[in-house]
Parts: structure tokens; C-alpha cells; sequence
């Protein structure tokens, strides 16, 4: 199963580590979006940034 993964709120007053999460899923700006396998790692990235992104399964 693959998830789409779009930022929708800045990165702006985050912190390090939530950051980095974002650039390690392919995020920088505000609309962008990745799509990834839904693996438990990928999951836990998600879920450490679910106040920034919105997911929907492609």
C-alpha cells in the first residue's frame, strides 16, 4: 500500500528532529508532496509530523 504524503503548515517553529523528519520524507515547502511505501518507519514519520501533513492512500 503507498500513501501520499502533502504538507499543508510550516515547518516554521518546529523542531530539529521534526525538521529533519519532513526533509527525510521528501518535504520542504508548504503543498509539497511524496509518495512512499506504508512501511512502520514510514508510519512513525507520519505520525511525528501529523500536525504539518495530511495522508491519503493512493
Amino acid at each position: 500500500m503507498k500513501v501520499k504524503i502533502k504538507q499543508i503548515k510550516s515547518k516554521i517553529g518546529s523542531t530539529l528532529r521534526q525538521k529533519r523528519t519532513l526533509q527525510a520524507l521528501g518535504l520542504g515547502k508548504i503543498s509539497s508532496s511524496a509518495e512512499h511505501e506504508a512501511t512502520p518507519q514510514i508510519l512513525g514519520m507520519i505520525n511525528k509530523v501529523q500536525h504539518l501533513v495530511v495522508v491519503e492512500e493512493v
